[in-house]
């Protein structure tokens, strides 16, 4: 469909009239069916809307629900997440992935205390500044903790717009999100902003999904012009899909007594600053003996690690596929082991090991290792 035509609909779809009907219809059917989120519950209070968002921002609301509650319950003030420890951050977000989010979480709670006195800012362009914020994240924590006129732009966000304008184009386009981003501001009330921008969220999380959206339930079907013209299922037009690669790392599961040999990643890449058992990565038609023995190097000198493997365990990350070969070894005697490769190490005992910041996929190889000791809560 030519961009003039889109343009045109688009220019005719958020009429003033259009828009105060879009916005009396969807407030009225948000106030009625939306969802009993935990963050909701806090709807004036800019640190929990900010602890949320930041979860929010690679995680569905369901999943994240029980996250937030663990977190706002051990850090309910900015304060307290602020005087935490990162290790105490990262445990509590164990499982979450994206560990990412937590460390800027942590930063960004540092940076309120010291300059802005404890009070999450309200200014998106504030916001913005502090780390991990991006405009959708900013305008989301505004718009809801103080009602402040800030558009939101997130894939069901997106995908609502779309429908309504029957925009066939491809999302990922730059000229597209500059027309996104105009609409989404075009369409906010002056009231209820937040408000608002939760429901267009909910709408496209519980109604106008993806795929097989359900069209009869939703308060803007007649609004519309994808649903009139039964493009529904077309629009978003589907991206390609990114490609999954594969990696290989080595493993030592190290016992010394009932204890686990554990080291922390470094702060940057794959799973940054989470504990995890030694390991090594496999570059690309390496041999796997090769790379043991270039694990076996990096362990302090009185370990000894099996040649032949344990078992092996796979996880699909997002975008990327992971194989561990686990290969068991031991240590004799109380060697105090500090570091390894630069990195903090400590014995762990497996059921001390849910109090730490561990991976999914460190949990899975530890289940390996020790069956039914070590899960994190």
């Amino acid at each position: 469909m030519p961009s003039e035509v889109i343009d045109a609909r688009q220019e005719h779809l958020f009429h003033p009239r259009r828009r105060a009907a879009i916005r009396r219809r969807l407030l009225g059917w948000y106030d009625r069916y939306r969802r009993d989120l935990p963050w909701r519950r806090r709807p004036n209070d800019g640190y929990a809307q900010l602890l949320a968002e930041v979860m929010l921002q690679q995680t569905q609301a369901a999943t994240a629900s029980a996250y937030y509650e663990r977190l706002i319950e051990r850090f309910p003030t900015v304060d307290a997440l602020a005087d935490a420890s990162l290790d105490d951050v990262l445990t509590l977000w164990s499982g979450l992935g994206y560990y990412r989010r937590a460390r800027h979480l942590h930063a960004a709670a540092r940076i309120i205390v010291a300059e802005h006195g404890s009070i999450v800012p309200a200014d998106v362009d504030t916001l913005m500044a502090l780390p991990g914020i991006g405009r959708y994240t900013a305008g989301a924590i505004a718009s809801v903790a103080y009602d402040v006129r800030a558009p939101v732009l997130d894939g069901n966000v997106k995908r609502v717009l779309m429908r309504l304008s029957a925009d066939a184009s491809d999302p990922r386009d730059p000229v597209v999100q500059v027309r996104l981003w105009q609409a989404a501001e075009e369409l906010l009330p002056r009231k209820r902003c937040g408000d608002f921008n939760q429901a267009m969220m909910e709408l496209g999380a519980t109604v106008c999904v993806p795929r097989s959206p359900n069209c009869s339930a939703c308060p803007l079907c007649n609004h519309c012009r994808a649903y009139g013209e039964g493009l529904t299922g077309r629009i978003p037009a589907a991206g390609r899909r990114a490609k999954v690669s594969v990696m290989t790392i080595v493993v030592a599961a190290i016992k010394r007594g009932d204890t686990l040999l554990l080291v922390r990643r470094p702060p940057g890449g794959l799973w940054a600053g989470l504990w995890e058992l030694p390991s090594e990565p496999v570059a690309d038609g390496e041999p796997i003996e090769q790379v043991r023995r270039r694990l076996r190097e990096r362990l302090p000198a009185r370990c000894r690690l099996r040649t032949t493997p344990v078992g092996h365990v796979t996880r699909q990350l997002t975008h990327r596929r992971v194989m561990f070969h686990v290969y068991q070894g031991w240590l004799s005697g109380l060697v105090s082991v500090r570091k390894i490769g630069g990195q903090p190490a400590r014995w762990v005992k497996p059921a001390n090991v849910a109090g730490l910041g561990i991976s999914r996929a460190c949990q899975a190889v530890l289940q390996l290792v020790c069956p039914g000791g070590s899960s994190a809560s």
